[in-house]
C-alpha cells in the first residue's frame, strides 16, 4: 500500500474513539482536585488482589477506543513519577506492604481512586482467609469507581473529575 493511499485511507476515517460519556462516580465528601493537577495527570495502577476484570476494563480505557490520553491521564510505571495511584480488587494479605509502600513512593499532592466494588466491602471475596480488608481500610479513597467491573467510560469519568477536563 503506498502512502498516499494509506494517507487517504486515514482521512477518510477519521478519530474513531468512543464520545465522552458521564458516568456515575463517587467522590469523598470536600475532596477537591489539586489545582496542579489540572490538565494532566500521571497514573500509577495497583492490582491488590482482584479478579483481573477491573484490570480488562482499565486496559480499554487506556486502549485505542476510549483513549484516555485524550483527557490528560497517561500510565506509568513508577509510582514516583505518578499524580493518581488507581487501586483495583480487596486488599490482599500479601498486598498490605507494597500497596502502602506504593502510595507513600508516590508524591504529594496525590489522589487516590479505587476502582470496582471490591475495593469497597471485598465482594464476594469477603471473610476469605487471604483478604486483609477493603481498600478503605488502609488508605483515604477520595474517588471511588462502581460497579463489577466497572466500565471504561466510569473509569475516565474518575480520571476526568481529578484533571477537570
Amino acid at each position: 500500500m503506498s502512502l498516499i493511499r494509506l494517507l487517504s485511507m486515514i482521512t477518510r476515517t477519521g478519530t474513531m474513539t468512543e464520545p465522552v460519556a458521564d458516568a456515575p462516580i463517587e467522590t469523598r465528601d470536600g475532596f477537591v482536585p489539586p489545582a496542579c493537577l489540572r490538565g494532566s495527570v500521571q497514573v500509577r495502577h495497583v492490582d491488590a488482589g482482584s479478579c483481573n476484570g477491573c484490570e480488562i476494563e482499565l486496559g480499554a480505557a487506556f486502549g485505542p477506543v476510549y483513549d484516555a490520553e485524550r483527557f490528560g491521564a497517561r500510565l506509568v510505571a513508577s509510582p514516583r513519577h505518578a499524580d493518581v495511584v488507581t487501586v483495583t480488587g480487596v486488599v490482599t494479605q500479601n498486598m498490605v506492604e507494597p500497596l502502602l509502600n506504593t502510595i507513600d513512593a508516590t508524591p504529594n499532592p496525590r489522589v487516590i481512586v479505587s476502582i470496582g466494588d471490591c475495593t469497597r466491602g471485598c465482594g464476594v471475596f469477603a471473610g476469605s482467609y487471604a483478604v486483609a480488608g477493603s481498600v478503605d481500610d488502609f488508605v483515604e479513597v477520595d474517588v471511588h469507581v462502581p460497579g463489577c467491573p466497572p466500565a471504561p467510560e466510569a473509569i475516565i469519568a474518575a480520571l476526568r473529575a481529578v484533571t477537570r477536563r
